[in-house]
């Protein structure tokens, strides 16, 4: 056989053929003169063979076990561990459309800072009469973006924070007005009397399990200087105000210094856990 028919006998292309010689899965054929290769039905066996562990989903290194006399592993080996492998992977798929069901079916429906977890989501669709504050809206975005970055024994500690900042009505008052403080600050002065109104509000608003304890810190580092860059100047000093409070009120740095000025230096803290929430 040449490879055209060797490759139309087993239901591969010509071009997989070649890719099996070049991986050792296939031995090359002999070559008559004219220079063709010649295929026998061994080769047609072994090709055949090929195709069906890969259809069962094993990978080609595993294939090459399979195949090979000397192999370390056994074809029953082999497909055991693929066998368990795919009920992993089933089970994770169950698991993933459970969440997806969860949030589509979520009372309000999915949240504008797009897919959170189903409780957060929840306790999200609690805040949105107030969609139009600015303040509200990036507060938002932080709790979700925290949720996603955080590992996940944090991930249910935030969970379960939040659920206690926004979980009743008089919670989301709180926010609310927190909210209404910092975005009246949009276009004042750092030194604004109202910073400081608006700092105790937002410190008042930040349950103690929503922050590490203590709490550690550097507002020179990379992450929080790009975090209060994401607010007018009056509404950073207002965060930093509030957020060195709820350090001081855990024992964290900060715990000496007066309103406004930075932490002692150490590893990032995580800030905008729950802004106004």
């Amino acid at each position: 056989m040449r490879i055209g028919e060797l490759a139309g006998a087993v239901g591969v292309t010509t071009r997989t053929v070649r890719h099996y010689h070049h991986l050792g899965l296939l031995p090359e054929p002999e070559r008559r003169p004219n220079g063709y290769r010649h295929y026998t039905l061994r080769h047609a066996v072994v090709l055949a063979r090929i195709r069906r562990l890969t259809e069962l989903g094993l990978g080609l290194a595993e294939v090459r076990d399979v195949l090979a006399d000397d192999a370390g592993k056994d074809l029953e080996e082999v497909l055991t561990e693929l066998d368990e492998d795919l009920a992993r992977q089933e089970a994770d798929l169950r698991a993933r459309r459970a969440g997806l069901r969860a949030l589509l079916e979520a009372e309000g429906g999915l949240p504008a800072e797009g897919p959170v977890s189903p409780e957060l989501a929840a306790l999200l669709a609690g805040t949105a009469h107030l969609s139009d504050s600015p303040m509200a809206a990036k507060d938002r975005e932080i709790i979700a973006f925290l949720e996603t970055a955080a590992p996940e024994r944090a991930r249910q500690r935030m969970a379960s924070a939040l659920g206690e900042a926004l979980g009743s009505p008089e919670a989301v008052a709180r926010a609310g007005a927190a909210y209404a403080l910092l975005d009246a600050l949009a276009d004042a002065a750092p030194d604004d009397p109202r910073v400081e109104e608006a700092a105790r509000a937002l410190a008042g608003c930040v349950p103690p399990g929503l922050v590490p304890d203590p709490v550690v810190l550097d507002h020179d580092g990379g992450f929080l200087r790009a975090f209060y860059a994401d607010f007018a100047p009056a509404q950073a000093e207002a965060v930093r105000r509030a957020l060195e409070t709820v350090a001081r009120r855990t024992g964290g740095a900060g715990e000496d210094e007066g309103p406004g000025k930075p932490g002692k230096p150490g590893k990032p803290g995580k800030p905008g856990k729950g802004e106004g929430a």
